[in-house]
Order: structure tokens, then sequence, then C-alpha cells
């Protein structure tokens, strides 16, 4: 399906309050996402500041090891040059310290591209609701302009 130009001078003011509800909903999406990408960037550079934490002193350290998002269980740290990774949907794989840290600055690389992309969009769209917003300004002058006096 291929999108249609529309001069927005060429529209009514309810159609124009329309389109303008229309970016708005859009603009509130792509800000909530970008909320949710920036959460996971942050999530992918705090792993690879964990991983590179783990040194030789930190064997017999006493951690917390998750179970689910909220239960937790008390471990020691065993093995300081071998991680496990959570690879997605549910997988995990048995990485070296290199390996993991090379998985996650890949992620945050992906990520911030995704992000850079992503606020490219909202700055476009930000712009549309402003042009939208000053033709009908003009349009709502013009109408009253219109009226008679009485």
């Amino acid at each position: 399906m291929a999108e249609q130009q529309v001069n927005i001078t060429d529209l009514e003011p309810a159609q124009l309050q329309e389109v303008k509800k229309q970016l708005d909903q859009e603009l509130d999406h792509l800000t909530n996402s970008y909320s949710q990408l920036k959460q996971a960037h942050t999530k992918f550079k705090s792993c690879v500041e964990n991983v590179s934490s783990l040194t030789p002193k930190s064997k017999g350290k006493e951690v917390l090891i998750p179970l689910t998002s909220s239960l937790y269980v008390p471990g020691r740290l065993t093995d300081v040059e071998n991680v496990v990774v959570d690879v997605g949907t549910g997988y995990y794989v048995k990485k070296t310290k290199s390996e993991a840290t090379s998985h996650y600055n890949t992620k945050s690389t992906f990520v911030q591209s995704n992000l850079d992309t992503l606020q490219k969009t909202i700055e476009r769209k930000q712009e549309n609701v402003q042009s939208v917003v000053q033709v009908l300004q003009m349009k709502m002058q013009q109408q009253q302009q219109q009226q008679p006096t009485k």
C-alpha cells in the first residue's frame, strides 16, 4: 500500500485535528519504543561492565542468582572465566568473558543504531505535528475573520 501525499493546507480544521490526533498517537508510540530501546541499551552496557568486573579475586565471592525476575538465591562464584549468557527466548549459552563481552557489545551497537534511527523519526514526526498545528491555527484565524461581526 503506497502512501498518499496530502497538502495539509487543503484540509478542513476538523480533518486537521484528526491528522494531529493521529500524529500525536504515533509520536507517543515512537517515544515509548525509544524509552524501551534506551533501557535495553543500558542493560547491555551494564552486562559488559559486569563481565569485565569478574577477576580472579572474584572467585568465591557470594552473589545472588536470579531464578525468576523477582526470585533470587545466594550462590558463590566458582568459575570467573566463563559466564552464562541469556541469548533470548529462554535460551542460555556458556561463553568465555571475551565472547560474552563481544556478544553484548554487538547487541549494544545494534540497539544504538536503532535508537539513532528512531530519534530522527521522532524529530520528523514532531516537525509534522508543528506544521499541522500552524496550519490549523491559520485556518481557525481565517474562519474567525470571515464571521460577520454583530
